[in-house]
């Protein structure tokens, strides 16, 4: 922060601020501060897989595995101890860090597609044991979180106002990690083995634990907004919270729409990838079936077509022709 222009800190503490107030121009339990709700917290996903994706390269599709553990956790311990969800988040985001661990150390000398399906398995066997484990998560009929005395300890609220402002501090601390990750000498790794992984293992990088490391750290923040989810939601199933295309699909696809790699990428990502979509379901849910989901894919495909890496690049391109215009 010291190293930003006064300008800039200014520009910061006005769009935070802004932020911040948002919420009290929406109707405090409507359909429009969800919809800002779960853009912050899909931002903030996107933002933890940004880590190993965006900064390694290691392109998961099983992150839904670690989501869908930080939700379980939290929820079970609260309904047999009577756990508060912040303690069941921590316990959470271990569980999250050590099933990062287990899966990155057979997967993570994979390369490309091989790593790409290696986790996409892994989040379907979580899937597939959920459902099949009815006795402790409920199986395909779910479960629902039990619903306390409104109060921040136990994350539970009767409006929708400071879910929102939970999960923008949530998408806020995801992003100073990230930023932080990236300045670190673990992120310069990253980003060596990213431009070339036999370069970096000649100059002496241990590229598999540096990858795991990053595994690890984006695998129990990922759990730690599974909790976040779980409060927010009330009730949740196998198929939602472990779900490929609901979760780890929409995740990669935020970060890549907005700029994989970046640290504002993510977070351009999801409030454009996620009122989109509920806005193509309001409006075509009804004419047919499957039109919504019809529009909004053809909507992504054409922004992906003017740009494939993603609104941070075309923010970039846009830039540089209207200082080649100012100049002539």
């Amino acid at each position: 922060m010291s190293r930003l222009s006064p300008m800039r800190l200014i520009l910061i503490a006005v769009l935070l601020a802004a932020a911040i107030a948002l919420p009290f121009a929406f109707d405090p339990r409507g359909y429009a501060i969800r919809i800002l709700c779960l853009a912050l917290l899909f931002g903030a996903m996107a933002q933890a897989w940004n880590i190993v994706a965006g900064l390694a390269n290691q392109v998961s599709l099983g992150h839904a595995a670690f989501f869908g553990i930080g939700a379980y956790t939290s929820t079970l311990l609260l309904i047999h101890f009577g756990i508060s969800p912040w303690l069941g988040m921590i316990a959470g985001a271990v569980l999250g860090g050590l099933a990062a661990l287990l899966i990155s150390l057979p997967t993570m000398r994979l390369r490309g597609h091989y790593f790409a399906l290696a986790t996409l398995a892994f989040g379907e066997v979580m899937r597939v044991i959920a459902n099949s484990w009815g006795g402790l998560t409920g199986g395909p009929v779910g479960i629902s979180v039990p619903f306390a005395p409104s109060s921040l300890a136990m994350l539970q609220f009767k409006e929708t106002r400071p879910y929102y402002w939970l999960m923008l501090a949530a998408l806020i601390a995801v992003t100073a990690i990230f930023v932080a990750i990236r300045k670190s000498r673990l992120g310069y790794r990253l980003r060596a083995i990213k431009e070339n992984v036999d370069a970096a293992e000649v100059i002496g990088i241990d590229t598999t634990r540096t990858k795991i490391i990053a595994a690890v750290l984006s695998g129990g923040l990922t759990a730690c907004l599974g909790t976040l989810y779980a409060q927010f939601q009330y009730f949740f199933d196998p198929d939602t919270v472990f779900g490929v295309g609901s979760i780890s699909v929409r995740v990669a696809m935020i970060a890549i729409v907005g700029g994989i790699g970046t640290a504002i990428g993510p977070i351009l990502g999801a409030f454009f990838v996620i009122p989109l979509e509920e806005f193509a379901n309001q409006i075509f849910s009804a004419q047919a079936a499957g039109l919504s989901q019809l529009v909004f894919g053809v909507l992504l495909v054409v922004v992906i077509l003017v740009e494939p890496r993603g609104f941070v690049a075309m923010g970039q391109r846009l830039a540089r022709r209207f200082r080649r215009e100012d100049r002539s």
